[in-house]
């Protein structure tokens, strides 16, 4: 499916609350969490909303930007390491993919599988890329896939019934940083419970690293950051019927170096007013809503994590410049 058109899309779209009722329901968890998120003292929306077809669209140049490293250098990896990672999982196995994906690194993990009988890709989407699912058949053709619409943070049973093969995890991309401690521990607990003993888990790891590095990976040169985390606006004007003045806002990468992370802001350029439904939200100058955290990690830090929601460390591989790492837990 190509939408190119989309990067040609002024990013200033001032949809009303008339446009936003004319077009689908609005997603109830999106319009829960920036009414929620949008009434803290530090205005936070979560950083899965910034993915919406434009906004995919526009990650999905990230990934090519000579400044954001994170893509390539995990994709590196696992073209090095995947058949090690898996090793043992045998014939038939079951892969559950927590988060999008089936983009090249999944391909390559299911490569790395003798004859996998499954893919289970979670997703907060409730669509799944029929052309993605066609590839996949295609490279395995004894392959089945169910996709699994929901929030990887939420238990849930998964439809793992009737394959009774290894069942590895898939959490890639460091999404892990876009988390806080608790809901690390709940992922990893809701994880081990649904793969259950005998499973592992692979995960991707940014690693600490200097400051000027990881705030241009998250500011690049051309803009296109910036583009993506102003189109979070846009998708609450469009969808919640907000009226975001796109101009009034500006995209900021901020390197907390006591917490070890990077967090993208929409800082208000002046003082201002937002109405969204009855509600109205108001902004300072200079004040903003924090659209992501992107944590940064120790050589240990994850596995000690783990330890403690009933997984072991099961291996770490990372690249020659020790910019990120893959790390495998195994289910205890």
């Amino acid at each position: 499916m190509t939408i190119t058109a989309e990067f040609d899309r002024p990013v200033h779209d001032r949809s009303t609350a008339s446009d936003a009722a004319s077009g689908p329901s609005p997603d109830p968890r999106f319009a829960r969490d920036v009414a929620e998120g949008l009434s803290r003292a530090q205005k936070t929306v979560p950083s899965r909303w910034l993915y919406d077809e434009a906004g995919s669209v526009l990650f999905e140049r990230i990934t090519t930007l000579p400044e954001y490293y994170p893509t390539r250098t995990e994709t590196a990896i696992l073209e090095a390491h995947a058949h090690a990672m898996l090793d043992g999982a045998g014939s038939g196995a079951v892969v559950v993919e927590y988060g999008a994906g089936a983009s090249i690194k999944t391909r390559l993990l299911l490569d790395a599988c003798e004859h996998p009988a499954l893919y289970v890709p979670l997703d907060v989407s409730d669509a799944f890329d029929a052309d993605i699912d066609e590839s996949l058949r295609a490279r395995h053709p004894s392959l089945e896939v169910r996709h699994v619409a929901g929030d990887f943070l939420d238990p849930q049973a998964l439809p793992l019934d009737g394959v009774p093969g290894t069942r590895a995890g898939l959490f890639l991309g460091s999404t892990i940083g876009n988390l806080e401690d608790d809901e690390i521990a709940r992922f990893l607990t809701h994880a081990r419970a649904s793969l259950g003993t005998g499973s592992r888990l692979l995960i991707g790891v940014d690693v600490r690293k200097d400051a000027a590095t990881l705030e241009a990976a998250y500011d690049d040169a051309a803009g296109v950051t910036a583009r993506f985390d102003l189109n979070l606006l846009v998708r609450m004007n469009r969808e919640l019927g907000a009226d975001f003045d796109i101009d009034g806002f500006k995209h900021e990468a901020r390197w907390d170096g006591t917490l070890s992370r990077i967090e993208m802001h929409l800082v208000a350029v002046r003082a201002q007013r937002v109405r969204i439904g009855s509600t109205v939200h108001r902004f300072a100058a200079g004040e903003s809503i924090r659209s992501e955290i992107s944590r940064k990690f120790g050589p240990d830090d994850v596995q000690a994590l783990a330890r403690e929601h009933g997984w072991r460390a099961g291996g770490r591989w990372t690249d020659a410049g020790g910019l990120f790492s893959v790390v495998r837990l195994d289910a205890s």
